[in-house]
Protein backbone atom coordinates (compact mmCIF):
# COMPACT_ATOMS: atom_id res chain seq x y z
CA UNK A 1 0.00 0.00 0.00
CA UNK A 2 1.79 3.48 -1.23
CA UNK A 3 0.53 6.80 0.19
CA UNK A 4 0.25 9.48 -1.87
CA UNK A 5 1.94 13.01 -0.32
CA UNK A 6 0.54 16.51 -1.53
CA UNK A 7 4.69 16.84 -3.89
CA UNK A 8 3.39 13.35 -5.86
CA UNK A 9 0.15 14.26 -6.83
CA UNK A 10 1.51 17.96 -7.79
CA UNK A 11 3.97 16.13 -10.17
CA UNK A 12 1.66 14.34 -11.66
CA UNK A 13 -0.44 17.02 -12.68
CA UNK A 14 2.30 18.78 -13.72
CA UNK A 15 2.81 15.91 -16.33
CA UNK A 16 -0.40 15.43 -17.56
CA UNK A 17 -0.54 19.40 -18.48
CA UNK A 18 2.70 18.86 -20.12
CA UNK A 19 1.50 15.88 -21.95
CA UNK A 20 -1.66 17.99 -22.61
CA UNK A 21 0.02 20.90 -24.15
CA UNK A 22 2.15 18.67 -26.41
CA UNK A 23 -0.74 17.71 -28.71
CA UNK A 24 -1.78 21.31 -28.79
CA UNK A 25 1.32 22.55 -29.41
CA UNK A 26 1.74 19.85 -32.70
CA UNK A 27 -1.54 21.14 -34.13
CA UNK A 28 -0.75 25.04 -33.64
CA UNK A 29 2.54 24.53 -35.88
CA UNK A 30 0.04 22.66 -38.72
CA UNK A 31 -0.30 24.51 -41.08
CA UNK A 32 -4.12 25.71 -41.70
CA UNK A 33 -6.02 24.96 -45.20
CA UNK A 34 -7.40 28.33 -46.63
CA UNK A 35 -10.63 28.35 -46.38
CA UNK A 36 -13.45 28.12 -49.15
CA UNK A 37 -16.55 29.51 -49.00
CA UNK A 38 -19.21 26.87 -48.93
CA UNK A 39 -21.42 27.84 -51.84
CA UNK A 40 -18.04 27.92 -53.70
CA UNK A 41 -16.85 24.22 -52.01
CA UNK A 42 -20.58 23.27 -53.10
CA UNK A 43 -20.54 23.94 -56.45
CA UNK A 44 -17.05 22.02 -57.17
CA UNK A 45 -18.84 18.67 -55.39
CA UNK A 46 -21.63 19.32 -58.36
CA UNK A 47 -18.79 19.46 -60.69
CA UNK A 48 -16.78 16.42 -59.83
CA UNK A 49 -19.20 14.32 -57.91
CA UNK A 50 -22.63 12.48 -59.59
CA UNK A 51 -24.65 12.40 -56.24
CA UNK A 52 -24.21 15.97 -55.89
CA UNK A 53 -24.78 17.12 -59.78
CA UNK A 54 -28.07 14.86 -60.10
CA UNK A 55 -29.04 15.55 -56.24
CA UNK A 56 -30.01 12.42 -54.97
CA UNK A 57 -29.36 11.30 -51.48
CA UNK A 58 -26.03 11.30 -49.70
CA UNK A 59 -24.81 8.14 -47.97
CA UNK A 60 -24.72 8.72 -44.29
CA UNK A 61 -20.88 9.93 -42.95
CA UNK A 62 -20.24 11.07 -46.86
CA UNK A 63 -18.46 14.03 -45.20
CA UNK A 64 -15.29 11.44 -44.33
CA UNK A 65 -15.45 10.23 -47.98
CA UNK A 66 -15.53 13.99 -49.14
CA UNK A 67 -12.52 14.84 -46.94
CA UNK A 68 -11.07 11.88 -48.54
CA UNK A 69 -10.68 12.73 -51.84
CA UNK A 70 -10.81 16.59 -51.48
CA UNK A 71 -7.78 16.92 -48.91
CA UNK A 72 -7.92 20.83 -49.48
CA UNK A 73 -11.52 21.06 -48.09
CA UNK A 74 -11.66 22.22 -44.19
CA UNK A 75 -14.36 20.54 -42.20
CA UNK A 76 -16.00 23.43 -41.33
CA UNK A 77 -16.66 24.93 -44.85
CA UNK A 78 -18.02 21.47 -45.56
CA UNK A 79 -20.22 21.18 -43.21
CA UNK A 80 -21.46 24.32 -43.89
CA UNK A 81 -21.79 23.11 -47.51
CA UNK A 82 -23.54 20.12 -46.56
CA UNK A 83 -26.31 21.49 -44.84
CA UNK A 84 -27.07 24.25 -47.45
CA UNK A 85 -27.21 20.92 -49.90
CA UNK A 86 -29.27 18.54 -47.20
CA UNK A 87 -31.84 21.47 -46.56
CA UNK A 88 -32.64 22.33 -50.12
CA UNK A 89 -36.01 21.90 -51.64
CA UNK A 90 -34.55 19.78 -54.02
CA UNK A 91 -32.44 17.58 -51.93
CA UNK A 92 -35.86 16.88 -49.80
CA UNK A 93 -38.12 16.15 -52.61
CA UNK A 94 -35.18 13.39 -53.71
CA UNK A 95 -35.02 11.98 -50.07
CA UNK A 96 -39.03 12.06 -50.21
CA UNK A 97 -38.65 9.92 -53.81
CA UNK A 98 -36.18 7.52 -53.30
CA UNK A 99 -35.21 4.32 -51.51
CA UNK A 100 -31.41 4.58 -52.13
CA UNK A 101 -29.17 6.79 -50.86
CA UNK A 102 -25.76 6.79 -52.62
CA UNK A 103 -22.19 7.51 -52.82
CA UNK A 104 -19.91 10.24 -54.42
CA UNK A 105 -19.62 8.70 -57.72
CA UNK A 106 -23.62 7.75 -57.66
CA UNK A 107 -23.30 4.22 -56.69
CA UNK A 108 -25.98 3.07 -54.13
CA UNK A 109 -24.77 3.29 -50.51
CA UNK A 110 -27.88 2.40 -48.11
CA UNK A 111 -30.77 2.87 -47.94
CA UNK A 112 -33.57 5.82 -47.02
CA UNK A 113 -35.18 4.90 -44.16
CA UNK A 114 -39.40 5.92 -43.51
CA UNK A 115 -38.50 7.92 -40.45
CA UNK A 116 -35.35 9.73 -42.72
CA UNK A 117 -38.62 9.87 -45.61
CA UNK A 118 -41.23 11.31 -43.45
CA UNK A 119 -38.52 13.95 -42.09
CA UNK A 120 -38.27 15.02 -45.79
CA UNK A 121 -41.75 15.49 -46.18
CA UNK A 122 -42.56 17.24 -43.11
CA UNK A 123 -40.07 19.90 -43.75
CA UNK A 124 -41.60 19.95 -47.06
CA UNK A 125 -44.85 20.68 -45.80
CA UNK A 126 -43.96 23.36 -43.06
CA UNK A 127 -41.84 25.03 -46.19
CA UNK A 128 -44.36 24.93 -48.21
CA UNK A 129 -46.72 25.98 -45.44
CA UNK A 130 -44.64 29.34 -44.44
CA UNK A 131 -44.23 30.28 -48.44
CA UNK A 132 -47.78 30.44 -48.83
CA UNK A 133 -48.35 31.90 -45.55
CA UNK A 134 -46.47 34.98 -46.24
CA UNK A 135 -47.64 35.69 -50.03
CA UNK A 136 -50.86 35.37 -48.44
CA UNK A 137 -50.09 37.50 -46.12
CA UNK A 138 -48.63 39.59 -48.34
CA UNK A 139 -51.57 39.99 -50.90
CA UNK A 140 -53.76 41.19 -47.66
CA UNK A 141 -51.52 43.65 -47.43
CA UNK A 142 -51.56 45.08 -50.82
CA UNK A 143 -55.32 44.11 -50.71
CA UNK A 144 -55.54 46.92 -47.24
CA UNK A 145 -53.34 49.31 -48.80
CA UNK A 146 -55.24 49.54 -52.25
CA UNK A 147 -58.66 49.90 -49.95
CA UNK A 148 -56.82 52.54 -47.81
CA UNK A 149 -55.82 53.99 -51.13
CA UNK A 150 -59.31 54.25 -52.57
CA UNK A 151 -60.85 55.40 -49.04
CA UNK A 152 -58.29 58.44 -49.36
CA UNK A 153 -59.03 59.56 -52.97
CA UNK A 154 -62.90 59.10 -52.68
CA UNK A 155 -62.40 61.21 -49.53
CA UNK A 156 -60.63 63.87 -51.42
CA UNK A 157 -63.35 63.65 -54.04
CA UNK A 158 -66.15 63.96 -51.62
CA UNK A 159 -63.84 66.87 -49.51
CA UNK A 160 -63.55 68.83 -53.18
CA UNK A 161 -67.17 68.66 -53.63
CA UNK A 162 -67.79 70.29 -50.34
CA UNK A 163 -65.31 72.78 -51.05
CA UNK A 164 -66.82 73.51 -54.84
CA UNK A 165 -70.55 73.35 -53.45
CA UNK A 166 -70.04 75.66 -50.27
CA UNK A 167 -66.86 77.57 -51.19
CA UNK A 168 -66.81 81.06 -52.13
Amino acid sequence: MTTETPDDSHAETATDQATEAAPQAATEQQPRKPRIEPRALLQRLQKECAAFRDCKPLALKIDASILARFPDFDRKSLRTALRIHTASTRYLKAVERSAERFDLDGNPAGEVTDEQRAHAVTTLKERFAAVAKQQRDKRQAEEAERKREEAERKRGEKLQQLVSKFGR
